[in-house]
């Protein structure tokens, strides 16, 4: 099993777009997957129609004795099941509690899905905190859509020191490029900077009319625009990252 948790420090970079469209296509090579939304937004949640559970559930989910399988939600996709988010910002505070001084305690939550699924998709919160960590330990990539903006870099590099001050795993962290415009200067400029580093992808997102529809079909982008720009470069993407973490 491959867990993949997509971050970012900062939100709106394109994180939970990324991270609906690469499990569904996970799980349309025939990969069983599952997706679970971990941040208090819950809009991979909304993404997939699935109804949010109710916050007195969430201490039960990531308690030392934790049965995630009566949590995990079908949808109407084969091979892809889900946890959905919770709606109340205080379930999130719950989850943030239980996970202080215990930064392998989601690994250990996440090891009894190992013989059933192929890949496990997190939809992180932005920020750093004893979740994140948690997050981080238990994920096999730890994949960050980045804008190529000078805020990126910084941010990027905000994460890279935060793996190194608490000793996590640098390999882990790979990136790719999402609201790319090659229209803009700035962006090829930074692009090309940061390519130098063998943590990015070639492949990236461009900054797309397409996905931002995904909130008004609620679907992933495939499904409502299969011949898209865009469901190419998610494809294309999902081809390059799937080659470099299966063995």
């Amino acid at each position: 099993m491959i867990t993949v948790a997509l971050y970012n420090l900062k939100g709106g970079v394109g994180k939970t777009a990324s991270c609906v469209n690469l499990a569904y296509l996970a799980a349309k090579d025939g990969f069983k997957t599952l997706l679970w939304d971990i941040d208090p937004q819950g809009s991979t949640t909304f993404y997939y129609k699935v109804k949010p559970k109710d916050a007195h559930g969430i201490k039960s989910l990531i308690s030392k004795d934790a049965n995630l399988e009566s949590a995990i939600l079908s949808t109407e996709y084969e091979n892809l099941e889900i946890i959905g988010s919770d709606n109340a910002v205080k379930s999130f505070d719950i989850m943030m509690e239980e996970m202080k001084g215990q930064k392998n305690r989601l690994k250990g939550i996440l090891k009894q899905l190992e013989k059933e699924y192929d890949f496990v998709f997190i939809d992180c919160p932005p920020g750093f905190s004893a979740l994140s960590e948690n997050i981080f330990n238990a994920a096999d990539v730890v994949l960050m859509p980045i804008i190529p903006t000078t805020l990126s870099i910084r941010t990027y590099n905000m994460v890279k020191d935060y793996f190194k001050e608490k000793e996590l795993d640098s390999s882990k962290l790979m990136c790719f490029f999402t609201m790319a415009d090659l229209r803009k200067n700035m962006h090829n400029e930074i692009m090309e900077q940061l390519y130098k580093d063998k943590k990015f992808f070639q492949n990236y997102i461009p900054y797309l009319s397409d996905v931002e529809k995904m909130g008004i079909h609620r679907q992933p982008i495939e499904e409502y625009a299969r011949s898209s720009y865009a469901a190419k470069c998610y494809h294309d993407l999902w081809t390059e990252i799937k080659e470099g973490i299966v063995e």
